[in-house]
C-alpha cells in the first residue's frame, strides 16, 4: 500500500477565465516535509480560491466567500469529523447509561485513523463486505485508489460540505461520513468510477452491484459526476452509463437519469452544474438540462431544458425562470405561486 502524501493547495483558472478554483494535488511526504502525516497541508496562498468550507446561497457568494488566505496548517473538514466524533465519545462515555458500543464505532471508525481518507475507507468497506469481498480486501483496494487519487482528496470533501450545508439533517459533517447512505454511496461510486477507468472493469461491475444492494442507489462505474453533489436520502438514485452530471448538482430521491430504450452509445442524460432534480423524476434520453435549471418532483423530462428555467410535468413543460441564484445551492423546490398559476391556465386553454 502506497504512503500517503500532503493535501497542497493550488490555484487553477478556469478556462473561461471567469473564475479560479481550488486544485488538491498529493505531494510525497518526503517533499512536503510533514514525516509522512495524512493531515493534510494547505499551502498560504493570498489568490487562493478553494470553495470548500463556505456557505452561500448562489454560486457567486460560495466562490467570493472563499477568497482571501488560509491560514490552518490542518485539514479543517477531517479536523472538523474528528472533533465531533471525540464530542459525541465524550458525551457517551460521561452519561449515566454509558452507550459504550457506540464509543467504540466512533473511535473505529474516526478516531483511530489519520485521515478522512483511511476513515471513508473503513467505513465503506464494513458497510459494502460481503462473504465474498471481505472487508479487509475491501479496506486495502479503497485506501490504494483514495490515496492516491486527486481528484477523490477533493471530491470527497466539497461532497461533505455539500451535504452539510445543503441538507438540515446533516448537521455535523461526521454524520455525512457515519450516517448518510447518500453520502457513502456517492463515494463507492468514485472508488468504482476510478477502477472503471484503470480497467479494472469485473471489480468496478462487482461494487456497483454492491452499492446498489447496500444503498439502493444505482450508479453505473462509467457514468460522470462532478464536485460539491448532494444525494439527498439517495434511495431509488438511477444513473446510466453515459450520463454527466455537473458540479454542485443536487438530487433527491427516486432521480432516474436513464435511455429512453436499446439504443447503444451516448444515450443518457447530461445535468449542467448547479441544476436541481426533485423527486421522483425522471429525465430519459441523450438530452441536456441546462445550467441552473430546476425539474420539479415527479415530472418526465424527456426534452432539453434550458438554463435557469424550471421544468414541471408529464411530460415536462417550462413554466418559468428561476432568479439567478442556482436552486441546489438555495435548494428552494418550490416553484413561485405565479408559475403554477400561468401553467393552469396555459394547460387549461389547451
Amino acid at each position: 500500500m502506497a504512503s500517503c502524501g500532503c493535501l497542497v493547495l493550488e490555484k487553477v483558472e478556469d478556462h473561461s477565465g471567469e473564475t479560479a478554483r481550488g486544485r488538491v494535488k498529493v505531494a510525497p511526504a518526503a517533499a512536503s516535509g510533514c514525516g509522512g502525516s495524512c493531515a493534510g497541508v494547505w499551502r498560504r496562498r493570498s489568490e487562493a480560491i478553494f470553495p470548500i468550507y463556505v456557505m452561500g446561497s448562489s454560486r457567486a457568494s460560495t466562490v467570493a466567500a472563499a477568497r482571501g488566505i488560509l491560514d490552518s496548517a490542518e485539514d479543517p473538514i477531517w479536523e472538523a469529523v474528528k472533533s465531533e466524533a471525540k464530542s459525541e465519545s465524550d458525551v457517551h462515555i460521561s452519561q449515566a447509561e454509558k452507550e459504550p458500543i457506540l464509543s467504540s464505532f466512533l473511535y473505529a471508525s474516526v478516531l483511530s485513523h489519520d485521515c478522512l481518507e483511511r476513515a471513508l475507507s473503513f467505513v465503506l468497506a464494513n458497510r459494502l463486505e460481503d462473504p465474498t469481498l471481505l472487508a479487509t480486501q475491501l479496506i486495502d483496494i479503497f485506501n490504494d485508489v483514495m490515496m492516491n487519487n486527486k481528484d477523490i482528496c477533493r471530491s470527497i470533501r466539497l461532497d461533505a460540505q455539500a451535504f452539510k450545508d445543503r441538507d438540515p439533517a446533516c448537521a455535523q459533517y461526521s454524520w455525512a461520513l457515519l450516517y448518510l447512505k447518500g453520502y457513502q454511496s456517492l463515494q463507492s461510486y468514485r472508488i468504482a468510477n476510478v477502477l472503471w477507468n484503470q480497467g479494472r472493469k469485473v471489480l468496478a461491475l462487482a461494487l456497483q452491484s454492491r452499492i446498489s444492494e447496500v444503498f439502493a442507489v444505482d450508479i453505473h462505474p462509467a457514468a460522470k459526476i462532478g464536485e460539491g453533489i448532494l444525494l439527498d436520502h439517495g434511495t431509488g438514485l438511477v444513473i446510466g452509463e453515459t450520463a454527466v452530471v455537473g458540479n454542485w448538482v443536487s438530487l433527491m430521491q427516486g432521480v432516474t437519469l436513464g435511455g429512453t430504450g436499446k439504443e447503444h452509445g451516448d444515450r443518457h442524460p447530461k445535468i449542467g452544474q448547479g441544476a436541481l432534480i426533485g423527486a421522483g423524476a425522471t429525465i430519459l434520453g441523450n438530452i441536456n438540462v441546462g445550467e441552473g435549471a430546476m425539474i420539479a418532483a415527479g415530472s418526465l423530462v424527456l426534452k432539453d431544458v434550458p438554463p435557469h428555467s424550471m421544468a414541471v410535468g408529464n411530460p415536462a413543460k417550462v413554466v418559468g425562470y428561476m432568479e439567478k441564484e442556482d436552486p441546489s445551492l438555495t435548494m428552494k423546490h418550490d416553484a413561485r405561486r405565479d408559475y403554477f398559476e400561468h401553467a393552469a391556465i396555459r394547460y387549461s386553454d389547451d
